[in-house]
């Protein structure tokens, strides 16, 4: 999928979870406050120790959410096409724990800056609204897994749940 023409790009968008109840208009609206970014693969998104001033969509291909430690890396993640990332430190305005890189050859992402969505939060606060109801269910995703992969582990390390 080539995402250069803003009308395919406004296209894919309505298709997303984060625009299921805005207007094509709405979703063209939310575009030209955003920056359409190409990737090289393991090309770095965002670093640990980063306040995030971004937002990041992606539009074509995937990222990677690792964790680094010295010179070691491992991933810990991965966000798809139709996702949001980047919203935990852009929220709280907390330095970044993961690294986010592209895995995909190419990959792209629309880059929301932390000024643009303050303009957009005064202009349009119905699409700034889904934009943070979106990042909310993201986060409540990112939490269950998590949950999810600690009781696993709990269970399979200590026997908790076992019968």
């Amino acid at each position: 999928m080539t995402q250069q023409n803003p009308v395919e790009l406004a296209e894919f968008l309505n298709q997303q979870a984060l625009c299921e109840s805005m207007t094509i208009k709405e979703v063209q609206t939310l575009l030209e406050y955003t920056e359409l970014v190409t990737l090289q693969r393991d090309e770095v998104i965002a670093d640990v120790g980063e306040v995030g001033e971004a937002l990041y969509f992606i539009v074509q291909g995937e990222a990677a959410l690792l964790s680094v430690s010295g010179t070691e890396s491992f991933e810990v993640g991965r966000i798809g096409e139709g996702e949001m990332m980047g919203e935990m430190s852009f929220f709280d305005r907390q330095p970044r724990s993961i690294r986010m890189e592209a895995r995909a050859e190419g990959t792209r992402v629309l880059r929301l800056p932390r000024v643009m969505y303050s303009r957009l939060r005064l202009e349009h606060p119905f699409i700034a609204v889904n934009l943070l109801e979106h990042a909310i269910v993201s986060l409540d995703h990112l939490f269950r897994q998590v949950s999810t992969d600690v009781a696993t582990f709990n269970e399979y390390f200590y026997g908790i749940g076992r019968r």
